[in-house]
């Protein structure tokens, strides 16, 4: 049989591995002058200020339901992505926020879309990190339209409140060049992980829709697609109306697999690459998908009679009553700068790893035991330890359904993962380090090229759940989207089908 050829998606990511031989000469010095702004401005519309509800509390609140409803959007939105911390840097100022982005760049922008609520008129809103505010910029009923966009999902039908996230392209490439398309949809992984928690909190309930019209939502927010695009769209059920429900549809669709494409430049392969990997519609706004058969298959990988098993059961982190302290480590997240090179006990390990991949165990603290993932079968955890207080140095598969860790090399990586990380010490003092990865191959097979996408918001949604757990237990977490690709498979033997796509370094925070 003849070599089918590449996907735009296997082209986009080979084209955009790191090399050690190739890396030094593609960097460049930054354009400071160029340096893009993080926020968007609108010079019409009306700004609805949700600051005074960030000082009241649930208590204070509980007997006025109108300020009980802004109080619980105030939260949702400052606990997704609201404005953390402010600092000096190079003669300007650097928002945080309370999810994390690569290189402080935050290409994401939030919009809240309303059906029509007593308190929030019908239209378009933005949500203003800085300002802690919503502008209404359009004031029409667009619902009806985001349905026919969502090729009318099921969980929009009885909901009244929808979010859409969407990417600013150059404030990543700017920096990170055509590899920025992946760290922005890691970025709105991250996003979208803070939404759906702070969804606990705020007493709401989020479905992701990740297989929807591209052109059609981006038209609907008034986008330019050129420097814009839709990433995610989220339905919000208010858990506090009996009267809504939430029927579940297909949390992604497949989209077709391009392998006819021309030549394309550096510095115009990521919006390309965008363009294709939506899904077709036909002119009268119908589904045009591919026969792709989709096949859900947990595999028992690495399950051999030598390879030594290390259960991960535990005792679920606690998160405070009305899960205050949920809210508190989203406020004081921060990525760690350095690590001791200390030693983590195995039991803070086994906590990491239960509460971003067990959300099940978390139902008595009233967290959602079935968060929303686009395919979470197609992603792999690979840990490479170096110092956990119980377990030899070496890489270890970690199998979510059995709940085990299953070593499959043996020996202490601290040298290499400090090379693997393009020299960030990071990786060398961390006591272990998390690999995401995924058989692009095979997921291309199921979803098309869309699936790119569905991977890396996937690997984002449990880098961050990672981060906030080893916050909540006072240990250093910081996510790497810049590695040397082939290397990473070489060094930990992972096999080569296997796509690195975000990595995670865990240890004691100097």
């Amino acid at each position: 049989m003849p070599e089918i050829e590449q996907s735009i998606s296997q082209h986009y990511h080979d084209r955009t591995k790191y090399h050690p031989e190739t890396l030094a000469s593609k960097s460049r010095n930054l354009d400071w002058n160029k340096q893009p702004v993080p926020f968007k401005e609108y010079k019409i519309g009306s700004d609805i200020d949700l600051k005074p509800y960030l000082q009241e509390t649930a208590v204070t609140v509980a007997n006025n339901q109108d300020t009980k409803w802004w109080w619980r959007l105030s939260q949702l939105l400052f606990h997704s992505y609201g404005l953390t911390a402010k600092m000096p840097s190079l003669g300007n100022t650097v928002y945080l926020r309370s999810a994390p982005s690569a290189g402080g760049l935050y290409p994401a922008e939030v919009y809240l879309v309303s059906r029509g609520t007593p308190l929030l008129p019908p239209g378009l809103y933005n949500y203003q990190c800085r300002t802690h505010s919503l502008m209404h910029f359009w004031e029409s009923d667009v619902w009806q339209s985001l349905q026919s966009a969502c090729f009318w999902h099921p969980s929009l039908e009885s909901t009244q409140l929808a979010i859409i996230t969407t990417a600013v392209f150059y404030r990543s490439a700017w920096r990170y060049e055509d590899r920025a398309y992946r760290r922005i949809f890691l970025d709105t992984g991250h996003l979208l992980s803070n939404i759906q928690l702070a969804c606990n909190i705020a007493d709401y309930r989020s479905h992701l829709i990740g297989g929807f019209a591209d052109e059609a939502v981006n038209e609907l927010l008034y986008i330019d697609h050129e420097q814009e695009g839709t990433t995610a769209v989220l339905a919000l059920a208010d858990l506090l109306d009996v009267r809504q429900n939430l029927p579940l549809g297909r949390t992604a669709l497949p989209s077709t697999t391009a392998t006819n494409y021309p030549s394309i430049p550096d510095g115009e392969l990521l919006k390309y690459f965008h363009l294709n990997t939506q899904i077709p519609v036909d002119n009268n706004s119908k589904l045009n998908l591919p026969n792709v058969e989709l096949e859900k298959s947990l595999e028992d990988k690495y399950n051999f009679p030598f390879c030594e098993k290390f259960s991960t059961r535990t005792t679920p982190i606690y998160w405070g009553e009305d899960l205050a302290d949920l809210s508190n480590t989203i406020y004081k997240r921060r990525s760690t700068r350095a690590y001791t090179g200390d030693d983590l006990s195995f039991d803070e390990l086994k906590a990491l790893l239960d509460f971003t991949y067990q959300p099940q165990n978390y139902i008595d603290q009233n967290l959602d035991p079935h968060p929303d993932y686009f395919d979470l079968n197609l992603i792999e955890t690979f840990v490479a330890v170096s110092g956990v207080q119980g377990l030899d140095p070496g890489c270890y598969y970690y199998a979510p359904k059995a709940q085990e860790l299953r070593q499959i090399r043996f020996k202490n990586f601290r040298r290499e993962l400090h090379f693997l990380c393009l020299g960030q010490e990071l990786g060398r003092d961390a006591g272990a380090v998390l690999f995401h990865t995924a058989d692009l191959k095979n997921a291309i097979a199921q979803y098309g090229d869309r699936v790119y996408r569905y991977l890396h918001l996937d690997a984002g949604i449990l880098g961050q759940r990672l981060n906030l757990a080893a916050i909540r237990l006072n240990l250093g977490v910081s996510g790497i989207a810049g590695f040397f690709d082939d290397q990473v498979n070489d060094v930990l033997g992972i096999p080569i089908d296997e796509a690195v796509i975000y990595i995670t370094t865990l240890g004691k925070p100097r």
